[in-house]
C-alpha cells in the first residue's frame, strides 16, 4: 500500500504554492505552542522544490517558531492550571511534569543547554515552551536557547537538502515509502520501550 508517496507529492505541490511561505510561517508559529504537526512537513519539500531559497525558508520557519514560542511561554506562565486537563487528555502531561521538575532543579547555563538540545530531542517543541513558562525560565535564556535549538535544526535540514540538490529529491522520491514506514516502526518501538522497559 502506497501511503507516503502520494502525501509527499501533495506536499511538493503545496511547496510551490504562491502563499507557501505564509503557510510555512503559520505552521511554524502554531506548532511551537499547540499544533502537533512539525513544520518540516512543509520545510523539506519547499527546499527541495527551490533549493536556492534554503536559507530564506529556514529563517521564515525559525522566525515563526520563535514568535509561537512566546505564546507557549505565556500560556505556560499564565494559563497552565486551566489547560492541565487538556494536556492530560493529549497524553502530554507526564512529559511536561517531568520537564518542569528538571527545569526547577537547574539554573543558568544548564537550562540554556537544555533548550538548545530541545531542537533534536524526540520531545515536541511546545512541551519545552510551556514548561519554560511554567517555571519562569529567564526570557534571555529562553530566547537564546530557542533560537539556537530550533535554528540548528531547520538550517541543518535545509542546508543538507540544498547540498544534496536534485539527487536528494530523486532519492527521497524513490525511497519515500521505505523511509516513512521505517520512521513509523522506530516511533512505535520508542513508545513501547518508554512505556514498558524504561525506568
Amino acid at each position: 500500500m502506497k501511503l507516503f508517496k502520494p502525501l509527499y507529492e501533495f506536499a511538493l505541490r503545496w511547496a510551490t504554492h504562491p502563499y507557501a511561505e505564509y503557510y510555512l510561517a503559520g505552521l511554524s508559529f502554531i506548532e511551537a505552542f499547540i499544533f502537533p504537526v512539525a513544520p518540516e512537513v512543509m520545510l523539506a519539500p519547499m527546499t527541495l522544490a527551490k533549493p536556492r531559497r534554503w536559507a530564506r525558508y529556514a529563517t521564515i520557519s525559525l522566525a515563526g517558531s520563535i514568535c509561537g514560542a512566546f505564546i507557549g511561554y505565556a500560556l505556560g506562565h499564565y494559563a497552565f492550571q486551566f489547560v492541565r486537563p487538556l494536556f492530560e487528555a493529549l497524553g502530554w502531561l507526564p512529559a511536561i511534569d517531568e520537564l518542569i521538575g528538571k527545569l526547577q532543579r537547574e539554573t543558568g547555563w544548564k537550562i540554556f543547554l537544555m533548550l538548545v538540545l530541545a531542537g533534536f530531542l524526540p520531545i515536541p517543541l511546545k512541551i519545552f515552551t510551556w514548561a519554560s513558562g511554567i517555571v519562569g525560565v529567564p526570557i534571555p535564556a529562553f530566547v537564546a536557547g530557542m533560537m539556537i535549538g530550533r535554528g540548528k535544526r531547520v538550517y541543518i535540514l535545509c542546508g543538507l537538502i540544498r547540498l544534496g540538490g536534485e539527487r536528494a529529491e530523486k532519492a527521497i522520491h524513490r525511497w519515500i515509502e521505505w523511509i516513512g514506514w521505517t520512521l513509523i516502526v522506530l516511533v512505535v518501538l520508542l513508545v513501547v520501550y518508554l512505556k514498558f522497559f524504561h525506568k
